[in-house]
C-alpha cells in the first residue's frame, strides 16, 4: 500500500481516505466518529472535493444517512485565504443548517491543505435547533446538547488582548447557556481553546479564564472543565483567542463525574491552571470520557523527557489511560485521538508510532504548539464504554 514520504503512518487509513470507530448501545442508539485523511495536493478546491468524497465514502461504510452528523470539525493549514472555499463547501454547508461546524487551523501533517474528523449519533429521529449561526441545540431523549463552535471575538484591533477576547468567547457561551436555563459551571462538559501564538498569549487566557471561572462559582473545591488549550486560530485576522464548546444541559445527579489519578498527574490547581483532566458523563448503557489536552506531565507538575518526543508520546498516553482507568475505561475504549505537534518534523516518527502501537484507534495528527515549549506533543480524545445502570437516562 502507499505511504506518505513523510513516513509510514496509517498507509491503509490514507490509501482509502478515511477511519472510523463506532459504539453500538443497547438504549441510546449508536455512534461513529469518522477522521478523514488525504494526500498533498496543489489545488485547495480539489482537495475540499477529494475530503467531502471520501467522507461520504466512510458514512456508506458504516451505512449511515448524511442527516446523523452531529460534529464536525475541519482541521486547515491557511485558514485566512481557506475558510470561505470551506464555509461554501459541503463539508460545511447544511441543507437543514444540523450540523455544528468547528474551522480551525492547525496544518494536517500529511501535507494536505485539510483534514476532517466527523461525528455521527443514529438513534431515530432527533431535534435540532440552531439558536445562532455559533450554537446547536440537539434534542434526543428529552435531553438537549448544546454544541458551539466559532465562538471568538471577531475582534478588528491589531492591538487585541488574549485577556479581553477570552472573557468576551466565553460570555457568548454563558448568554447562550443561560437563554436555555443552564450554566457554565453545571452544564459545560468541554471546551477547546484556540490561540495565536500560544507561548505569548496562553497565559493572559489562563490568568483570563480563571478571574471568570472564579465568578462562575468554578473553583478547586468545586470542579472545573475538561480542556484543551492549545496553538489555533479562527478566520478574523486580528483575533488571538477562539473556542468550541459542548454542553450537556439536562444532567441527572449521578451523571457527571471528574478523572484524575494523583499518582501520575497533580491537580491541574497546582500550577495555577483551571481544566478537568477529564469528565466521565453516565448514561443508562454507555459513559462518554472527555480526555482534555494531555502531555508529558509527572504527579508534580513537571515536564518529562523534554527534547524526546516519542517518550513524551508515550507518557502522554500513558497518563491518557490512567485518567480512563479512573472512569472505568481504558484505551482500547477511545474513539479517536487528536494528536498536536509542535515541529512538524516530528511526524513521520509519531505516525509510525502510533500505526505500530494503535493501528485501530482513528488519529488526526496536526500542527499545534503545547502551553510550554518543552512539552512537544499533546494528545486528546473521546472514549466510550458500556455502563450499566437503569437509574440513569438513556443518552
Amino acid at each position: 500500500m502507499r505511504s506518505l514520504d513523510a513516513g509510514d503512518w496509517r498507509a491503509a487509513q490514507i490509501e482509502r481516505g478515511f477511519a472510523t470507530r463506532s459504539f453500538y448501545g443497547t438504549k441510546g442508539g449508536s455512534e461513529h466518529f469518522i477522521a478523514v485523511t488525504i494526500p498533498p495536493g496543489a489545488d485547495f478546491r480539489a482537495q475540499i472535493d477529494a475530503v467531502t468524497e471520501r467522507y461520504a465514502a466512510a458514512r456508506r461504510s458504516l451505512g449511515l444517512a448524511p442527516e446523523t452528523a452531529v460534529f464536525r470539525r475541519i482541521f486547515l493549514s491557511d485558514v485566512l485565504n481557506q475558510a470561505t472555499a470551506v464555509r461554501n463547501s459541503p463539508l460545511a454547508m447544511d441543507p437543514d443548517d444540523g450540523v455544528s461546524v468547528s474551522i480551525v487551523e492547525q496544518p494536517p501533517l500529511t501535507g494536505a491543505k485539510l483534514a476532517l474528523l466527523a461525528y455521527h449519533v443514529e438513534a431515530g429521529p432527533f431535534v435540532r435547533r440552531r439558536l445562532s449561526p455559533r450554537h446547536l441545540l440537539v434534542e434526543k431523549n428529552g435531553r438537549r446538547h448544546l454544541w458551539s463552535t466559532r465562538l471568538c471575538a471577531d475582534d478588528h484591533e491589531k492591538d487585541g488582548s488574549a485577556a479581553l477576547q477570552t472573557r468576551a468567547v466565553f460570555a457568548d457561551l454563558i448568554k447562550t447557556l443561560e437563554s436555555q436555563g443552564a450554566n457554565l459551571r453545571d452544564h459545560c462538559v468541554r471546551t477547546w481553546i484556540y490561540l495565536k501564538d500560544v507561548d505569548v498569549f496562553y497565559q493572559g487566557m489562563v490568568d483570563s479564564r480563571r478571574e471568570l471561572f472564579t465568578n462562575q462559582g468554578l473553583t478547586a473545591d468545586s470542579h472545573f472543565i475538561a480542556s484543551t488549550g492549545i496553538e489555533g486560530a479562527c478566520a478574523h485576522r486580528h483575533d488571538l483567542v477562539a473556542m468550541d464548546a459542548y454542553s450537556a444541559l439536562d444532567l441527572a445527579p449521578g451523571q457527571i463525574s471528574y478523572l484524575n489519578d494523583f499518582q501520575r498527574l497533580c491537580p491541574t490547581a497546582n500550577y495555577n491552571v483551571t481544566f478537568e483532566r477529564g469528565t466521565r458523563v453516565a448514561y443508562a448503557d454507555r459513559a462518554h470520557l472527555f480526555i482534555s489536552g494531555t502531555a508529558s506531565i509527572d504527579e508534580a507538575g513537571s515536564v518529562l523527557f523534554p527534547g524526546d518526543v516519542l517518550r513524551q508520546l508515550e507518557r502522554a498516553l500513558g497518563n491518557v489511560d490512567a485518567l480512563l482507568k479512573s472512569g472505568s475505561a481504558t484505551l482500547t475504549d477511545m474513539m479517536y485521538l487528536i494528536v498536536y505537534l509542535r515541529d512538524p518534523t516530528d511526524f513521520s516518527h509519531v505516525g509510525t508510532y502510533l500505526a505500530e502501537h494503535y493501528p485501530y484507534l482513528p488519529s488526526v495528527i496536526v500542527q499545534g504548539a503545547v502551553c510550554r515549549p518543552d512539552w512537544l506533543i499533546e494528545v486528546e480524545g473521546v472514549a466510550v464504554t458500556p455502563n450499566d445502570d437503569v437509574s440513569l437516562p438513556a443518552f
